[in-house]
């Protein structure tokens, strides 16, 4: 009798349950996937877009937005991680033997190209995230450039006075004004890769080549 009826429950309603669970977390997956996707385009338009202005923007409701992030930094910091994975995928497969200026100005100008699909959100980081955690985000990207710097001090092609973690700090710097300079409409987007790297260039090849 009870192993009759215990079966019965367990053989006849636990696929169910499954079933829903699975579903619940595949629309979870789908809703966070859609706000992360949609919170760049809504910062474009507006930096100082509302949590209900992304919600939106996304096609979900406020709440549900709130389900997956507690606050707008949350969202913030979930976003630019989205967006600097997607970017570092990308960007482990340029090449940077050979050369070290010439890999240097692609590497340079592929992140450039990658980051003016985020340049909003990063933008909006920059103003309300640490500054150490935005590094921290940086650190795969900043180790490739670091390797790539420290090789062309050695091959003599950057100079060598300088320490690379300044060499690091102004091509930073650098690309974060060159985002903030587009956004604010006084430079070109498609200029600003050129403009970057001729500075970077001019600031950091050994005397013997400028």
């Amino acid at each position: 009798m009870p192993n009759g009826k215990g079966a019965t429950g367990a053989g006849g309603q636990q696929p169910v349950r499954r079933g829903k669970t699975a579903n619940q977390r595949a629309d979870a997956q789908r809703n966070r996937a859609k706000i992360l996707a949609a919170t760049p385009d809504a910062l474009r338009k507006d930096p100082d877009a509302s949590v209900a202005d992304i919600a939106a923007e996304a096609g979900v409701g406020r709440m549900t937005l709130y389900g997956h992030f507690k606050t707008r930094a949350e969202l913030i910091d979930a976003t630019l991680v989205d967006g600097l994975e997607g970017a570092e995928a990308v960007l482990a497969d340029v090449p940077l033997d050979g050369d070290p200026g010439e890999a240097f100005e692609a590497l340079i100008t592929s992140s450039w190209m990658l980051l003016e699909r985020i340049r909003a959100v990063l933008v909006v980081a920059q103003r309300e995230l640490q500054p150490a955690r935005i590094r921290e985000m940086h650190e795969k990207a900043e180790a490739r450039l670091r390797s790539l710097l420290e090789r062309g001090q050695r091959e003599g092609v950057f100079r060598a006075d300088l320490p690379v973690g300044w060499l690091l700090a102004v091509t930073h710097l650098t690309m974060n004004a060159a985002a903030e300079e587009v956004t604010a409409g006084r430079l070109d987007r498609d200029d600003a890769a050129r403009v970057i790297v001729a500075t970077l260039h001019s600031a950091f090849a050994a005397n013997d080549r400028v």
